[in-house]
Parts: C-alpha cells; structure tokens; sequence
C-alpha cells in the first residue's frame, strides 16, 4: 500500500515530543501527527492523547518532496456537537420594556443637548 494523502492508514505510534508524535507506517516509513492534528479540542500535552505503542488510524494530509508524511488522527473524528448555552431571559412584560426604553432615549437625548450646548459655562483665570 502507497502512502498517498487521503489515504487512512493504521500505525504505531513510535514517539511522542512537544509539537506531536511519530507515527510508523508499513514499509517502515514514518509521519508526523502534529499536536495541532491530534484532537477537536485544545492539546497541551500528546502524552495526554497517545501513548508509545499505540496503535492508531491515521489520515495521510501531505507528503512532501522531502519525503516527510503529516498525518491527522482527529481528521478522521466527528467533531464534537458545540452546545450553545441559552441566555437566561428575564422576562419582562411589555410596560417594564417600554418603560426602560424611554428611561436610556432620555438619557441619551441628554447626553446628546449636553454635548451640543454652546453655552457651557467656561471660567477664565484672570
């Protein structure tokens, strides 16, 4: 079997560093899972998520002209299903809504004749 991108192929996983781990595929060749590419959701650390010997289904996502393989593990996952949390409504009746509404326009108008008034008062320091 070639190693071709796209192509799903299983391995055993041979070291584990800092930025991923080393994945060794038939024929002895060997890729690279990047810890960017080992699961949906953030990884701090690989040993985490894989152990030495683990034997893993790995996607082929580049080969290089240097002949180096990136694989994927979480390519070949779902992703996880987000939950939204619901805001929690107040729920306010029709008065209580109308009532605030004229509450922030006539602080804002405020704001606004306060910011426009040519007469502010200006001291001067004679």
């Amino acid at each position: 079997m070639s190693i071709e991108v796209g192509r799903v192929v299983e391995g055993k996983v041979t070291g584990i560093t800092d930025f991923g781990a080393f994945v060794e595929l038939d024929k002895g060749k060997t890729g690279l899972v990047h810890i960017s590419e080992v699961a949906h959701t953030y990884v701090k650390d690989v040993n985490q998520h894989l152990k030495v010997d683990d034997r893993v289904k790995v996607k082929v996502i580049s080969v290089g002209d240097d002949g180096k393989i990136g694989l994927s593990i979480k390519r070949l996952q779902s992703p996880p299903k987000k939950e939204r949390p619901q805001p929690q409504k107040k729920s306010l009746s029709f008065e209580d809504k109308l009532s605030r509404f004229f509450k922030e326009s006539d602080e804002k108008f405020q704001e606004l004749s306060e910011a426009r008034s040519p007469n502010k008062k200006k001291t001067n320091n004679r």
